[in-house]
């Protein structure tokens, strides 16, 4: 789906969008190589929970602190991106010689903290460089998010592959190289002209803890929405590979990696023709239909138990795909809300508050996957749910037509 807009705003867009993409490679890697970590450290199937919100209790912390601070808004956000790459980018290359479950928790901790300064601050990024076309552009950089949430399947996925076969470390490690490429692209690019001249007032303040954004009827409700969505995205995403490997008996681990990816990155193309649809029917609209879609696929998913394999995954694709089509579009209604000067704040606040609660439905929803199965679907559905609630009722004028 082309970017429709001038040269001087379409480069930065794609520049940006690339480097979102490689530095959230770092997301999951213990995912796609979860088979070899629960042999090399004799790790319980439950243990994938730890992995997985060990990052996302970083990421928490991480927006806290850069929230709370004021950070995101007085200095220069391409540094901070750049940055944060190189921290996460280290951290993931140490995992595979952390030798088991605990020294790796601390590491994807730290790879959470890294994340807190690429997902948010490339959104401020993205803003600043896209006036007057945030949903458009936030489209496409949560589009780059989700390939680069499931790279890491991909990456091992080749890596089984004979002609490429390698040592199960090369997948985590190609992930590291890809986010330190981010880093040089984020500082080569800078700030957009107009922020850059507004950040001068800004350098020397000292943090400030505001918390002021929150006052904002038409921010409250956005991310009101935005952490219903969040209830759902990332267990689910969590579960694609052991919904996949259940919906697909016999797949070989080449097949179930690649087909994990591919489960994961139709959501880029999906928040591509969400940003597209932005355009013409407004962001508020876009998130209530993607909070309507994956709600129903949650709530239909248990009942198709016994189709075919070809079914189930077709089905576990649209879920993917209409579970994400709606974040960027929370982040725009944010971002049109809130004033220039809180900008950052309250796009990492919203951020920090969504991952905590997506902290909590990892923790206590994916152990139960032993139990329930493919049932689980059920109680990712009150997430959506809330969140069509709160963001139904945003104010007239305020958000309904970004």
């Amino acid at each position: 789906m082309a970017i429709h807009a001038s040269p001087a705003i379409a480069m930065p867009i794609v520049v940006i969008a690339i480097a979102q993409l490689f530095g959230t490679a770092l997301w999951f890697t213990p995912n796609a190589v979860i088979g070899d970590l629960q042999q090399a450290w004799s790790l319980a199937a439950t243990d994938l929970g730890w992995l997985t919100g060990a990052v996302q209790v970083g990421f928490l912390l991480g927006t806290l602190g850069i929230g709370l601070s004021g950070l995101a808004d007085r200095r220069d956000a391409s540094r901070l991106f750049a940055a944060a790459c190189l921290l996460g980018a280290s951290a993931n290359a140490l995992l595979p010689l952390a030798g088991g479950l605990w020294p790796a928790v601390g590491l994807r901790l730290i790879t959470g903290l890294a994340l807190a300064g690429i997902y948010p601050i490339g959104m401020k990024l993205m803003v600043g460089w896209t006036p007057g076309r945030t949903g458009l552009g936030l489209a496409w950089l949560v589009g780059m998010l989700v390939i680069g949430t499931a790279l890491p399947h991909a990456l091992y996925g080749l890596s089984l592959l004979d002609a490429f076969r390698l040592p199960w470390a090369s997948g985590v490690w190609g992930a590291s190289v890809l986010a330190l490429i981010a880093a040089l692209m984020i500082a080569r690019l800078g700030e957009a002209p107009e922020v850059a001249v507004a950040k001068v007032s800004a350098h020397g303040k000292r943090p400030t803890f505001d918390l002021s954004v929150f006052a904002i009827a038409g921010y409250r409700r956005a991310a009101g929405g935005y952490f219903g969505h969040m209830w759902e995205l990332y267990t689910l995403w969590a579960l694609i590979p052991l919904l996949l490997a259940q919906a697909w008996p016999g797949a070989s681990p080449v097949g179930l990696a690649l087909g994990s990816f591919a489960l994961i990155a139709i959501g880029g193309p999906g928040c591509w023709l969400g940003g597209w649809l932005s355009q013409r029917i407004g962001s508020r609209r876009v998130a209530m239909l993607g909070l309507i879609g994956s709600g129903g696929c949650s709530l239909f998913y248990p009942w198709l138990t016994g189709a075919p394999p070809s079914v189930l995954v077709i089905f576990l694709g649209l879920w993917s795909a209409l579970a994400v089509v709606d974040s960027a579009h929370f982040s725009a209604l944010s971002a049109r809300a809130c004033p220039s000067h809180l900008l950052g704040t309250g796009l990492t606040l919203q951020n920090a508050i969504g991952f905590g609660v997506s902290v909590l439905s990892l923790i206590l929803l994916v152990p139960l996957w032993p139990l329930l199965g493919e049932w689980l679907a059920w109680l990712l559905l009150p997430g959506p749910a809330i969140g069509l609630w709160l963001i139904g009722r945003a104010l007239p004028n305020t958000t309904q037509n970004a």
